[in-house]
């Protein structure tokens, strides 16, 4: 006897990002769309959580950048100021010294947009000067009123996240009544400021901020309800790599957290997030390759 199982259910979540240009400075745009990009994570910093002192050196750091480049990386993300919990503030001279030479160099030498992981104004004009194209402000664009309105002014791309307090104290009983709504609700007031500052909505992509101010459970609510982000109308960034959260099985390496990682990442691109932020570009790239394939069949 032959069953027929009936017409074949489509996966109501699963779904390619929504086609769009993320306006970038001085002109330039990068297509977001049809498939989940990559932002490079490259800390040039002693104490980041994960990679903490291993490109501090300029040229170690360059290498890493081009590197990341040709694995497939769609944008470098340099940041000179670690904000993992519990971490202390750098100066401004600090962040200058170790971001803008990295910044130059890798501008002149890859045609992906770099972009400038930083909550200081002039750490971001700076680089926006020596080339980066956008700015990623963990802030949200709240700690230096200044901030929102470089961006208008140079047309930089901006990431907007997600975060209450600061680095040092943030992880300090995160506390929620729905983190989903709260985030939203929460990421739509900042928009709406960059927006008032002149912003363009085209220069914003939106990051929930996975891990700033929120206990394991909210990121998990987070990463199980990201249709609810798209509600915002923006490009969305997801930001899961190595993350603490993802060692509640016992991996308390960040660096041997890649496996995790990797799910964060096919999770993104299933609910047609447009970028995920990770260390592993090679690695996340195969992932998602195989998630875009899956797309372009369903077509």
């Amino acid at each position: 006897m032959t069953i027929d199982p009936g017409p074949i259910p489509s996966c109501v979540c699963a779904m390619p990002p929504r086609k769009c240009l993320w306006q970038l400075s001085e002109g330039r745009s990068l297509a977001l769309g049809g498939c989940t990009k990559i932002m490079g994570i490259l800390n040039v910093t002693p104490d980041s959580f994960s990679d903490g002192g291993h490109f501090l050196d300029t040229q170690r750091a360059v290498d890493r950048g081009l590197e990341m480049a040709q694995q497939g990386a769609a944008i470098i993300d340099v940041g000179g100021e670690s904000s993992r919990p519990g971490a202390d503030p750098v100066s401004l001279d600090d962040e200058l010294e170790r971001t803008i030479p990295v910044v130059s160099e890798l501008a002149a030498r890859t045609e992906s947009p770099i972009s400038i992981d930083t909550t200081k104004y002039e750490v971001a004009k700076a680089a926006l000067k020596a080339g980066a194209a956008i700015i990623n402000d963990i802030s949200g664009f709240s700690f230096d009123p200044r901030m929102a309105g470089l961006a208008a002014a140079t047309r930089a791309g901006a990431v907007v996240m997600h975060m209450r307090g600061i680095p040092r104290t943030m992880q300090q009983n995160p506390s929620y009544a729905d983190t989903v709504v709260e985030v939203c609700r929460e990421l739509g007031r900042k928009v709406a400021k960059l927006l008032d500052a002149g912003v363009g909505s085209g220069q914003i992509v939106v990051d929930p901020g996975i891990g700033f101010a929120k206990a394991a459970a909210d990121n998990l609510r987070i990463l199980a309800h990201l249709e609810a982000l798209d509600t915002l109308g923006y490009p969305l960034l997801l930001g899961c790599s190595r993350k603490s959260f993802l060692g509640a099985g016992g991996v308390k390496v960040a660096s041997d957290r890649l496996p995790e990682t990797l799910a964060t990442s096919v999770v993104a691109a299933l609910c047609g997030c447009h970028l995920v932020r990770v260390h592993d570009v090679a690695e996340n790239r195969r992932a998602l390759d195989v998630i875009t394939s899956l797309f372009e069949v369903r077509r």
